[in-house]
């Protein structure tokens, strides 16, 4: 049955994931947001497409959707007999990767979602906040640095590809010590997936055509960065 619990948490996981908001704020704002600049529905295209407010609000809300799946799925197995304590972390592991699942590849938006940096932020939360100390200097610093924002959250999501086999065997996953493995290859997973996902923008910054960070909003379909 734990098969079936973890397939059942991936999927309430991933009905979160499909609420893009990026998508939907830019509807609000009657823009289609996967029609301007790189097309994403992630927090960089919105933020660079729609302006800063637009952009904190789908960084924040795509982040939520992560530990909102996972709380809910605790909700909802913390009452049934059948799930032992020790699992429930488990649970909100699944369900916080579902929602990374569903918005790189929502059902509602014909599986063309975002990058998931945002949504992976929430699902680091859920999983080894530990690696947040780590991973956001890496982010702010190269970014601060570079002025890419895709620069930074490749190099996180590599980190948190490294850290998970590091922080695995010291116990400093919020996962029962019987589980940290398969939170560590969920994790790489989570990794891997972002760096597949900017692979067009790192084909940009090998060849310096990557645009940088900017506070302006910018509505140009000439800019297909992001």
């Amino acid at each position: 049955m734990t098969i079936v619990y973890r397939l059942l948490s991936v999927l309430i996981g991933y009905a979160f994931g499909n609420l893009t908001f990026g998508y939907y704020i830019g509807k609000h704002l009657n823009v289609d947001i996967r029609k301007q600049g790189s097309g994403n529905i992630g927090t960089t295209n919105t933020l660079r497409i729609l302006g800063l407010k637009a952009g904190i609000w789908t960084l924040i809300l795509d982040c939520l959707k992560a530990i909102l799946a996972a709380l809910i799925a605790w909700l909802i197995f913390s009452h049934v007999d059948s799930v032992a304590d020790d699992f429930l972390p488990v649970i909100r592991l699944y369900a916080a990767f579902g929602a990374v699942l569903g918005h790189d590849f929502p059902a509602l938006l014909k599986f063309k979602g975002g990058k998931g940096i945002a949504t992976s932020f929430g699902f680091l939360i859920v999983v080894a906040p530990k690696m947040l100390i780590f991973a956001i200097p890496l982010f702010v610093i190269l970014v601060a640095i570079y002025r890419y924002i895709s620069l930074g959250s490749i190099m996180g999501a590599i980190s948190v590809i490294i850290m998970a086999w590091i922080f695995a065997p010291i116990g400093w996953l919020n996962l029962p010590e019987s589980y940290a493995y398969e939170g560590a290859i969920i994790l790489t997973i989570v990794g891997c997936l972002a760096t597949y996902l900017h692979r067009a923008n790192i084909d940009r910054l090998l060849h310096h055509k990557e645009n940088k960070f900017t506070f302006h909003p910018n509505t140009s379909k000439e800019n297909k960065n992001g």
